[in-house]
């Protein structure tokens, strides 16, 4: 779990990045993508798209507001894909120090 401060409009805000708001904004941007491949299914995706950003909202403090919502969600995104790359980049630098061991090893 990791706190990162973020700035909507000049506020300062806390969001607190879990694997379930990872998740959550994983589940909507498939949403978002769903919505744009069938324009017509997005009267049926749009609740939980309502939904879920609602649950991502509530990882942030304090409360935001409805005309926030766009811009913490932007931020939120940018957050967790900047997460994914760093845990990324960790992966990829214990591989590679786990490949020099076994090379030198032999």
């Amino acid at each position: 779990m990791i706190t990162k401060e973020i700035e909507i409009n000049g506020t300062k805000f806390n969001l607190t990045l879990t694997d379930q708001v990872i998740n959550q904004v994983d589940r909507l941007k498939s949403l978002y993508a769903t919505a744009a491949e069938d324009p017509e299914i997005f009267e049926q995706v749009s609740s939980e798209i309502s939904s879920t950003i609602n649950d991502i909202s509530s990882a942030v403090t304090p409360e935001v507001s409805d005309g926030n919502l766009d811009g913490l969600i932007q931020q939120v995104f940018k957050a967790v894909d900047d997460k994914k790359s760093e845990v990324e980049k960790q992966i990829k630098d214990k591989d590679s120090k786990i490949s020099r061991k076994k090379l030198k090893d032999k």
